[in-house]
């Protein structure tokens, strides 16, 4: 019993220490991002409600130079980490961030919305510094979370995307509001635009699509 309780011991700390060696997932795009060859990109930056566009909602990135770059469950400070690799190496115009739900969710531990905040902010002053117009879209509503159930995130959202509006406006960023588009009378997310609270549908990703295009043309100054 000892021996098998430590071999799986064992297990449990070489599975640890592999997802610690690349903690924010570096690896996804790497090979990705050394074949690409266009100019004039758009990259969106994001969790799993950005990868969804490529498996729910693909069409709204065919015949344009849009970029995904959502990795599932990732916070701000991952993302923060990948930023340069993942956004700034591939030289957009624009980058389109979305970020800050897992967050709430505590993936990667407690974290206040002034860290969340911080972080997103910085991701943002690193792509102005590199000359990429930026679009902060407010967090999707989301009453609850499937995967860690009873945290009552509605009142964070709000207070996140309040300060990520008036960051926005201070800065001359473009504020990409999907939130307002998808609410409902709880503060959470309109039944008809999800499957579980927090992912958006394929309807929900119809109602995202012209509010992104719009951003995006308005931080291009079109």
């Amino acid at each position: 019993m000892k021996l098998i309780i430590t071999t799986l011991f064992l297990c449990l700390l070489s599975q640890v220490g592999m997802q610690a060696q690349d903690w924010p997932n570096l690896e996804r795009f790497q090979k990705e991002n050394s074949m690409l060859n266009s100019s004039e990109r758009v990259v969106f930056m994001g969790n799993s409600i950005t990868e969804g566009w490529s498996n729910i909602h693909p069409e709204f990135f065919e015949g344009k130079n849009y970029i995904n770059r959502g990795i599932g469950g990732q916070t701000t400070p991952q993302m923060l980490v990948r930023f340069r690799q993942d956004v700034v190496d591939l030289n957009p115009q624009v980058v389109v961030i979305l970020a800050g739900i897992n967050d709430i969710a505590g993936n990667t531990g407690p974290s206040t919305i002034k860290m969340i905040m911080d972080n997103i902010k910085s991701m943002s002053e690193i792509a102005r510094a590199n000359n990429i117009k930026v679009v902060l879209s407010a967090v999707l509503p989301a009453y609850d979370f499937p995967w860690s159930p009873g945290l009552e995130p509605a009142p964070k959202v709000m207070k996140l995307n309040a300060m990520i509006k008036e960051y926005c406006m201070s800065q001359g960023f473009v504020y990409l509001d999907y939130f307002s588009a998808m609410v409902d009378h709880r503060n959470g997310m309109d039944k008809k635009y999800h499957e579980d609270e927090v992912h958006p549908n394929k309807l929900g990703y119809e109602v995202m699509a012209p509010l992104a295009e719009a951003a995006i043309l308005k931080a291009l100054g079109k």
